[in-house]
C-alpha cells in the first residue's frame, strides 16, 4: 500500500510542479489605454431571481471603456423583478441593451437555452458570456476585443474569482476556486483543454454555430462552458487561449450557504462522466486518488500499518507543490489576503475531493429553485 501512496503522490507532485512553471510561463497581457476599435460584441447574461445583483452588473457595462458592444439579458422566468430591473435599465443605459423575456418552458438545461435563444439574435462578432451576480472592471471589454485582435482565437476564457473573503468559508471558496481557474488556464496551455468557467467566457458566434452549439450535450444540466470548450477545441486544436489579464478578471459572490455551495459543487462534478474525451475523465479519477492518498496514508499510520516518516513523505509531496502554484494564482487574482488560508483548504481538501467525487454518482441537485438531473 504505501508503495501505491508514494507512486500516486509522486506523479501528483509532479504534475502540480508542472502546471506552476506553466502558470509563471503564461504572458501576462495588457490591454492598450488607447481608444481603438475592434469587433462587435454580443454580452450574454442569463439570468433567474437576480433582482440584488443585475443593477450592480449593468451599471459596470456602463463604465466600459470599450464601445463596441450590445447587451443581452435572458430572464428565465425570475419570481422577483430582475426583468423589470433590466427593462427599466434599458432605457437610459448609453448602450443598446435588449431584454429577453423566456418563456417558462420545462428544460434539462435551462442556461444552455438561454445562451443558445440570445445568441440567436444576437449582432456581435464576438459572444461573451457572464453571470447575473457577477461584478466586471472598465477595462473587461477592451481586453478580450484587443487579445482576440493578437491571437485570432476563437475562444478566449478568463479568469474568476469571488468578490469578498468576509469570512473564513469566503476565502477557503476563493482558494479552491483559484485551483480551478489556475489548473484549467495551464492544462489549456499545454494544449490539453480540460475546465472553464462560463462566468468569463468569449467565443466567435460564427465557430459556435459552425461546432452545432450545444447540440449533443444540451440534455445536460451542466456544462454551457467546459462542453462547448471541447467541441471547438476539437475544430481548432490552437483555437483556445486564456486571457491571463487583471483586467479582464470577473468577480461573483461566494456561496452563503452550506446548501447552496453543495448543490453547485455536486453539479460540477456530476459533469465528468459525459466528458467525449479521456483527459478531463482521467484528469477527474486522478484528483481524486490524488487527494485520496494523503486520507489513507494517514488512516494507515493510525492503524499502525504505515511509517510515520512514508506518511510526511506522501502529505509532503501534495502541500508543497500545491502551495507553490495556489499562491501564484492567488497572487494575479488579487486575493493575497487568502494565501494564508491555502494550509487550512489544504488540510479540508481532500475530503472535500472524496465526499463530492461520491456524492456526484447521485442524480438530482437543486439550482435556481429547480430540480435538476
Amino acid at each position: 500500500m504505501t508503495t501505491i501512496l508514494v507512486v500516486i503522490s509522486l506523479l501528483y507532485a509532479l504534475f502540480t510542479l508542472t502546471l506552476w512553471i506553466t502558470w509563471l510561463r503564461i504572458p501576462l497581457f495588457q490591454p492598450a489605454h488607447n481608444p481603438a476599435t475592434g469587433p462587435f460584441i454580443t454580452v450574454i447574461i442569463p439570468v433567474r431571481n437576480e433582482a440584488d445583483n443585475i443593477g450592480r452588473l449593468l451599471a459596470d457595462l456602463s463604465r466600459q471603456t470599450y464601445v463596441h458592444f450590445e447587451v443581452i439579458v435572458a430572464d428565465d422566468s425570475s419570481t422577483d423583478n430582475t426583468l423589470a430591473i433590466v427593462q427599466a435599465y434599458s432605457k437610459t443605459a448609453p448602450y443598446a441593451l435588449r431584454p429577453l423575456p423566456l418563456t417558462d418552458e420545462r428544460t434539462a438545461s435551462p442556461k444552455k437555452r438561454a445562451i443558445s435563444q440570445s445568441i440567436a439574435l444576437a449582432n456581435g462578432e464576438l459572444i461573451i458570456t457572464t453571470d447575473g451576480d457577477c461584478r466586471v472592471g472598465p477595462d473587461w471589454l477592451r481586453s478580450f476585443a484587443q487579445f482576440y485582435g493578437q491571437t485570432n482565437a476563437k475562444m478566449i476564457t478568463g479568469p474568476v474569482t469571488f468578490t469578498t473573503e468576509a469570512s473564513v468559508f469566503d476565502s477557503l471558496q476563493t482558494v479552491e476556486f483559484s485551483s480551478l481557474i489556475g489548473s484549467g488556464a495551464c492544462t489549456l496551455a499545454l494544449g490539453q483543454p480540460t475546465m472553464c468557467n462560463g462566468a468569463n467566457l468569449c467565443y466567435v458566434k460564427e465557430v459556435f454555430w459552425e461546432v452545432n452549439g450545444f447540440a449533443g450535450v444540451d440534455h445536460l444540466a451542466s456544462g454551457d462552458d467546459e462542453f462547448l470548450m471541447h467541441k471547438i477545441a476539437a475544430r481548432y486544436p490552437d483555437g483556445v487561449r486564456f486571457l491571463k489579464s487583471t483586467q479582464a478578471i470577473v468577480t461573483t459572490q461566494a456561496h452563503r450557504s452550506w446548501r447552496a455551495f453543495y448543490n453547485q459543487r455536486k453539479r460540477w462534478a456530476s459533469k465528468w462522466r459525459a466528458y467525449e474525451s479521456w483527459l478531463p475523465s482521467l484528469l477527474a479519477v486522478f484528483v481524486f486518488l490524488s487527494n485520496a492518498a494523503p486520507v489513507v496514508a494517514v488512516l494507515g499510520w493510525l492503524m499502525g500499518v504505515m511509517h510515520g516518516n512514508s506518511v510526511l513523505f506522501v502529505v509532503g509531496l501534495k502541500v508543497v507543490p500545491e502551495f507553490l502554484f495556489l499562491r501564484q494564482v492567488l497572487v494575479f487574482l488579487q486575493k493575497k489576503s487568502s494565501i494564508n488560508i491555502i494550509p487550512l483548504t489544504q488540510l479540508l481538501y481532500p475530503f472535500y475531493v472524496v465526499f463530492f467525487g461520491l456524492a456526484a454518482q447521485g442524480k438530482g441537485y437543486q439550482w435556481k429553485g429547480r430540480n435538476l438531473n
